[in-house]
This record gives structure tokens, sequence and C-alpha cells, in this order.
């Protein structure tokens, strides 16, 4: 499914403002509707997604930042904070 040509033109805007921040996008991926998911619970496959909810997560952008707050900033001007919500975690190791 193909993003409307000005939801990729804020998502282009949005990785020049990254740049300007002095932050980077190491990966971004938009992620196909929660109603194509298969959902793996110990040794049951089941079609659809892991939990039944108002809010799904919509794609993952991993970014460079200097700390949290530059991060914040960041996450701030991305344009899904216009449709719902960015949630912001430090990644593991």
């Amino acid at each position: 499914m193909e993003a409307p040509p000005e939801e990729l033109e804020a998502h282009d805007r949005y990785a020049a403002q990254i740049e300007e921040l002095g932050g980077r996008i190491v990966s971004a991926q938009a992620l196909e509707p929660s109603s194509t998911a298969t959902s793996v619970r110990g040794d049951v496959v089941t079609d659809g997604p892991f939990v039944e909810s108002k809010e799904v997560l919509g794609g993952v952008t991993v970014i460079e930042a200097r700390d949290l707050d530059h991060a914040l900033e960041i996450a701030r001007l991305s344009p899904a904070t216009r449709r719902g919500g960015v949630e912001v975690r430090p990644i593991l190791g």
C-alpha cells in the first residue's frame, strides 16, 4: 500500500529536519496494516495482530540522537504526531 504523495513529502521534510538538528536516521520503515499480522504465542500461530487495540504500530524509525532531550526534540517534528503519536525508547545495547 503506497502512502499518499503529501504524506511522503511530509516524511521527506522530517528527514531533512532531523539532519538540520544534528540527528541521523539509522533506519525507517512503514508497516503493513495490523490486519496483515501473524502472531506467535508459544507454539500457537494465529492470523491477526497480537492484541486487539485502537492504537497500532504503523512504522519504526531508528534515529541517532545525542540524548533523550535531543530525541524528543526530533520526535516532536514527526508527521506521525499529527495522526496519533510517537513513542520514544532507547535501544538496548
